[in-house]
């Protein structure tokens, strides 16, 4: 373990919004107060890793969970050997389907299953799967999670739950980010529209959607298009793009964080049986120049409440309800690969403003809270440091 006193004095760079109108980007002018004091915090490296997608705590324990993309997972007993931490190797992961933006995704877990128990507890994963003729698509499966020793953890009866369909050509836009609900009943899945854009405006297809499910990975019941026989009937909301963050704040409003083309990276709050606009609308253009229209008030679509242009490459998010970072307690924080930095944003009932941006040295792929209430990064890419960020 290596600390560095890191008073990064991480500048807050002005940025922001003018919230529910999704007319502000990150070049317009500042609408609300903006947070020009920059964290003095301590940064402790536990670590590299290959390729780090997702890091997860198990509810009521200092174990830290990271995916590795090409399909490994990994942990770090986080309270062990006074604060340097115990690493350890899971088995029983799927075999996924690595290259591009493919392989091994995110972690989840019940908080209703909180304890310093880890004999037994239940898992959700998600990867990329390989189906014929040259298609994959995501999938997402449930186990049990054993740790009876101190280095090694197993995944017993890891079973598909869920899948993506259909399955298509290409290696991106997977998006496969998990969140529960908050009563604990119900889990939400970010499916990607797999660079193919057309499919998700198109509701007989899961593609460019959320999901909803019950934890055994069936539609949930009050799903919003369950009476047609034409859509499937898990789909939540549609007309999404890329979504890489999934999380819900304090007042169980559900958030996501999607990627847009060239330009229009966008914040919005999830609604149930929303369409959100995608490829019909948004705030960037297509990668060969040619333009999409903007949103517009009479267009029908549900717009972003943050969007920024340029982009910033969301690479996962958060909302903070920790006392470390008191200030902080319901603000979004957005890990962020292409600008490198954590991105902070107050959500205030169905309104979001950007208020601060602090940076780093390396793209960022994966945030998580510890149960101290200190902040987790994973760096993004091979050899990528997971540091503790307290003060």
């Amino acid at each position: 373990m290596k600390t560095l006193a890191h008073s990064l004095s991480l500048i807050a760079l002005a940025s922001c919004t003018a919230a529910n109108s999704g007319e502000s980007t990150a070049e317009s002018a500042t609408t609300g107060a903006m947070d020009t004091s920059a964290p003095s915090w301590t940064m402790t490296e536990i670590g590299t890793f290959d390729e780090p997608w997702a890091i997860e705590f198990a509810p009521g324990t200092d174990m830290l969970f990271i995916s590795e993309k090409g399909g490994t997972m990994k942990f770090v007993d986080t309270a062990a050997n006074g604060g340097a931490g115990r690493m350890g190797t899971v088995s029983g992961l799927p075999q996924v389907d690595y290259g591009g933006q493919g392989g091994l995704g995110d972690i989840l877990f019940l908080p209703s299953e909180a304890g310093e128990d880890m004999t037994s507890r239940t898992i959700y994963l998600s990867w990329a799967e390989a189906g014929e003729d040259d298609t994959r698509g995501a999938a997402v499966g449930r186990g049990t999670l054993m740790c009876e020793e101190a280095d090694a953890c197993a995944i017993e009866g890891l079973e598909v739950i869920w899948r993506q369909a259909p399955k298509v050509t290409g290696r991106g836009h997977y998006s496969h980010r998990l969140a529960v609900s908050p009563d604990g009943q119900h889990l939400f899945v970010a499916s990607g529209d797999r660079q193919k854009q057309d499919p998700a405006q198109d509701m007989t297809n899961t593609l460019g959607t959320i999901v909803r499910l019950n934890l055994d990975g069936t539609p949930a019941s009050g799903n919003p298009f369950m009476d047609r026989d034409d859509v499937p009937d898990a789909i939540w909301s549609y007309g999404h793009r890329n979504i890489l963050g999934l999380a819900f704040g304090p007042d169980g409003r559900l958030w996501e964080i999607e990627h847009g083309p060239a330009g229009g990276d966008e914040l919005n709050l999830v609604e149930r049986s929303d369409n959100y606009g995608w490829p019909a609308r948004s705030y960037g253009d297509n990668y060969n120049g040619t333009p999409i229209p903007d949103h517009t008030a009479d267009d029908g679509f549900n717009k972003p409440e943050v969007y920024w242009t340029p982009v910033i490459a969301p690479g996962d998010m958060i909302v903070y309800s920790g006392d470390m970072f008191g200030d902080w307690a319901g603000d979004a924080l957005i890990a962020n690969l292409k600008v490198k930095n954590i991105v902070r944003v107050e959500l205030d009932g169905t309104s979001a403003q950007e208020v601060a941006r602090y940076d780093f040295d390396n793209r960022l792929r994966s945030i998580a809270q510890g149960p101290d209430g200190a902040i987790w990064v994973a760096e993004d890419g091979d050899n990528g440091r997971i540091m503790k960020l307290s003060l």
